[in-house]
């Protein structure tokens, strides 16, 4: 689908790199020739993670961060820039997240989702951001939202929030930044057929299964391969054009959401 070499000489940086969707967007930047640095609060994700992507033949640079303190983000982007000389792409991954109705959710439990996914993403934007400004040759930002960004969704009231907030800042960034020559960009898959600790999280029961299933027009979960290829598809030197966009991937299943539910 892509040309071996599309992005040799970059480096991109992809946090919660160490399994299911940013894992295989690691992999699929690193076989596309981009110097990869992973980066996740789990030393077992990161040491696995790590290995798996050796065995593919990249190297990675592992970065222990929790995006939601931002001296650690810093230090994150002056590592990476001192291993690789540079810093090209953020794929800003890393994510909380579990089902709760909003009057049982806990204080804690919002913000520990918030933290992740909204404050992370800006202090990883914003870092990579500062960096790419004063280097002055311009980037690609792409965050990993949801598909229930524009809906919002029953039981995930924080996650809802938290990537409709980064949603915004996806838009507002492609415009602030656009004049330094820097592209910011997101995904938002749907059902995907993700890591385990996920689908326990989120989709724990086979009757959970069936009908999330039901809701996707051609009844078939995504793979994180795809979602890789989306970002991909956005980091591309081709695409240069495209900002403040947000791809969908989910087969449809948002749009069969309506008063008149569809199912084939």
């Amino acid at each position: 689908m892509f040309e071996a070499n599309l992005l040799d000489g970059q480096v991109a940086v992809i946090t919660g790199g160490g399994t299911g969707i940013g894992l295989a967007i690691a992999k699929r930047l690193g076989a596309l020739g981009a110097r990869i640095a992973i980066a996740s609060r789990n030393t077992d994700n990161l040491e696995r993670g790590s290995n798996a992507l050796r065995e593919v033949g990249i190297d990675a640079l592992a970065v222990q961060l929790d995006v939601r303190n931002p001296e650690q983000v810093d230090e994150m982007v002056l590592r990476t820039v001192k291993h690789f000389g540079g810093l090209d792409i953020l794929v800003n991954n890393a994510a909380g997240n579990f089902i709760c109705r909003a009057e049982d959710l806990s204080p804690n439990g919002w913000n520990a989702v918030i933290g992740i996914v909204l404050n992370g993403s800006f202090y990883c934007s914003r870092a990579v951001g500062q960096y790419m400004i004063a280097r002055k040759r311009g980037g690609s930002i792409v965050s990993v939202l949801a598909n229930y960004v524009w809906t919002g969704s029953p039981g995930t009231i924080h996650s809802a929030a938290a990537k409709a907030g980064v949603m915004s800042m996806t838009q507002t960034l492609a415009v602030e930044w656009a004049p330094h020559g820097i592209r910011v960009n997101a995904v938002a898959p749907g059902p995907i057929e993700a890591s385990p600790g996920a689908a326990k999280q989120l989709w724990n029961s086979p009757d959970a299964v069936a009908r999330i299933t039901a809701l996707i027009p051609g009844h078939k979960w995504g793979t994180p391969d795809q979602v890789a290829d989306a970002v991909t598809f956005l980091v591309a030197p081709q695409t240069s054009f495209i900002s403040g966009e947000i791809l969908t991937i989910d087969g449809g299943s948002w749009i069969n959401r309506g008063t008149f539910c569809f199912v084939p």
